[in-house]
């Protein structure tokens, strides 16, 4: 008997994709969501408020912002399409660890990046902790001889060059967050992923 794991829901990554739309639309009441002073005053990534005023929940409070509603679609459309994919492969608990790691560690290395070449802007963003989803996706792929469900290898490394040429040729992008997400999700996997045994 073969497993199935397409049939299972990802209540996790549904609930992800809901707490961020609500947050969105709670912030859109209170401003415009391209207002950067708002953003900020409801949590949004800025180094000097993280480090300096020590407001480090920041670093997971911004993965729920979006600067506008196209930022917002983009990254809910690419989590809803490959999300439950991973939540299957990984299972609920994991996959809760791994998208907030992956996302919170995308956005200190970005911080601190950002720090160093003092360009000190403000970030928002669920895309550090998607690049990661990706990254884990690409591994757990790559173990199972280049398709998971019905994801390929080369439709995630399409993905990866579209959405990394898009963000080093478009601008406010933060490039540093995506490809330290990638890298993580990638990293991460190699710890959390087992290649699922076959019954017949």
């Amino acid at each position: 008997m073969k497993q199935l794991y397409y049939k299972k829901r990802a209540y996790v990554n549904i609930t992800i994709i809901v707490v961020n739309v609500l947050y969105f639309l709670f912030l859109e009441l209170k401003g415009p969501t391209e207002d950067l002073d708002l953003l900020k005053q409801y949590g949004a990534m800025y180094a000097p408020i993280v480090v300096g005023q020590g407001e480090y929940y920041r670093i997971f409070t911004s993965m729920f912002i979006h600067i506008g509603f196209s930022h917002l679609l983009n990254n809910m459309i690419i989590l809803f399409v490959l999300g439950d994919n991973l939540e299957r492969a990984l299972g609920e608990i994991k996959y809760f660890i791994f998208y907030f790691v992956c996302g919170a560690g995308a956005n200190i290395i970005s911080m601190l990046i950002s720090i160093q070449s003092n360009r000190l802007t403000v970030s928002a963003g669920a895309s550090g902790a998607i690049f990661g989803v990706i990254g884990g996706l690409i591994y757990a792929v790559a173990v199972n001889k280049g398709r998971l469900e019905d994801l390929s290898s080369r439709q995630l490394i399409m993905l990866v060059i579209c959405s990394l040429y898009y963000g080093f040729t478009g601008t406010g992008v933060d490039n540093a967050a995506h490809i330290s997400g990638l890298i993580l999700g990638i990293l991460l996997a190699v710890v959390f992923y087992r290649k699922p045994s076959r019954l017949e």
